[in-house]
C-alpha cells in the first residue's frame, strides 16, 4: 500500500480551513443579539430584502465580519513571518513595537490632532505603526552582525516599554482622550463599518503582496543565516519585507480593530502542526484560520454575557493564554 501524497493532504486540509471560515462566516452573520437563521442570512445576502434582519445582516453583520476576516487573516501572517524572520517561536505582532506604536498614533490623533472617528484614527494608528518598526530595526541593525533574531527581539521589547509608558503619559494627562482611547484600545470588531473596510484593504494587498515574497526565503532562513546565503537568498534583504510586510499587515489590522492578542502568536503553530513548516502551505492555512479565531472569538463574546457583548480581544486573550502556558511547557517547539 502505497504511503499517503502529503501534497493531497495538504491541500485538503486548506479545503476544510475553507468551510472552517465559510462556516465562522456564517456563525458571524446569524448570532448576536438578535439571532437570525442561517436560511434567512443567505436570502438577505442574495436576493436583499426590507424585513429588520435583512437589514442588521446587510447594514451591521457584512462589515463587522469582512473587518474581521481582513484582520484576522492580517494578524495571522504577519504573525508567521514575524516568527520566520526572527526564528523565535513565540513572536507575534507586538514583538516588533507596531501596536504600541499604532496606539501612540491612536493617542496623539485624540489629544492633539482632535480626531475622533475611527475612520479617521487608522491613518495614525498606521503612521504610528509603521515608525515604530523602522525604529525598532534601525536600532536592532546598528552594531556587529546587524539585525539578528536576538537583537530584533530585544529592541522590540525596549520599544514596547517605552511607548506604553507614551501612552500612558499622553493618555492620563487628558480625560477625553483617556475615554475615547479606552474604545478602540479594547480591541473590537463592534462599530466597525464598510469605511474601515475601504481605508485598509489596500494596504492588506500591499502587505500580502510581500508576505508572498518571503515564503521561499523564510524556508531557507529557517536552516540559519549561513544556510540561507548558501542557498542563495540575501539574509537582509529578505528581513526587511518580511518585517514590511508584517509591518502593514499588523498596521493596518490593529488600526482597523485595535490591538488584538495571541491570532499572530497561536495561528502559525497550529498551520505548522497540520501542513508542516514550508511556507508556501502555511501561509495560506493561517490565513484562513486567522479569521476563523476572530469571528469565532467575536461571536463567542455576543453570546456568553447576553445582551452584552464581550470584546473580541478579551475572548482571544481567554484562548491565547492557555494556548501560551502549554507553549511554554512543552519540551520542544514547532520551529518557524
Amino acid at each position: 500500500m502505497s504511503p499517503p501524497d502529503p501534497t493531497r493532504r495538504r491541500a485538503g486540509l486548506l479545503l476544510a480551513g475553507t468551510a472552517m471560515l465559510l462556516a465562522a462566516v456564517l456563525l458571524s452573520l446569524a448570532v448576536g443579539s438578535r439571532q437570525i437563521a442561517p436560511g434567512e442570512v443567505i436570502q438577505a445576502l442574495l436576493h436583499g430584502g426590507t424585513s429588520d434582519n435583512a437589514q442588521v445582516v446587510r447594514s451591521l453583520r457584512v462589515p463587522r465580519t469582512v473587518v474581521g476576516v481582513l484582520a484576522g487573516a492580517a494578524l495571522a501572517l504577519a504573525g508567521t513571518v514575524m516568527q520566520g524572520v526572527t526564528r523565535n517561536p513565540i513572536a507575534e505582532p507586538g514583538i516588533l513595537g507596531v501596536s504600541q506604536g499604532a496606539s501612540v498614533g491612536v493617542v496623539c490623533a485624540i489629544a492633539f490632532c482632535g480626531v475622533h472617528t475611527l475612520d479617521g484614527y487608522v491613518w495614525f494608528a498606521f503612521a504610528g505603526a509603521a515608525l515604530a518598526a523602522v525604529g525598532v530595526y534601525a536600532v536592532a541593525s546598528g552594531g556587529r552582525g546587524g539585525a539578528s533574531p536576538v537583537k530584533l527581539a530585544l529592541a522590540g521589547a525596549a520599544m514596547n516599554a517605552f511607548l506604553a509608558s507614551l501612552v500612558s503619559g499622553i493618555a492620563t494627562t487628558n480625560a477625553r482622550a483617556l475615554d475615547e482611547f479606552r474604545f478602540w484600545q479594547v480591541g473590537s470588531l463592534s462599530g466597525r463599518g464598510s469605511e474601515v473596510i475601504g481605508e485598509i484593504w489596500p494596504f492588506l494587498l500591499g502587505g500580502l503582496v510581500l508576505v508572498a515574497a518571503t515564503a521561499r526565503g523564510l524556508d531557507a532562513l529557517a536552516l540559519g543565516d549561513d544556510a540561507a546565503k548558501g542557498l542563495g537568498h540575501n539574509v537582509a534583504l529578505l528581513r526587511v519585507l518580511g518585517a514590511l510586510g508584517a509591518t502593514v499587515l499588523t498596521g493596518a489590522a490593529v488600526a482597523a480593530v485595535g490591538p488584538i492578542a495571541f491570532t499572530g502568536l497561536a495561528v502559525p503553530h497550529i498551520a505548522r502542526a497540520l501542513v508542516g513548516t514550508a511556507h508556501r502551505w502555511v501561509l495560506p492555512l493561517a490565513a484562513l484560520l486567522g479569521p476563523v479565531m476572530i469571528l469565532g472569538s467575536d461571536v463567542l463574546g455576543r453570546v456568553v454575557f447576553p445582551p452584552s457583548e464581550v470584546p473580541v480581544a478579551v475572548m482571544t486573550a481567554l484562548i491565547g493564554v492557555p494556548f501560551l502556558i502549554a507553549l511554554v511547557r512543552r519540551r520542544a517547539v514547532v520551529p518557524a
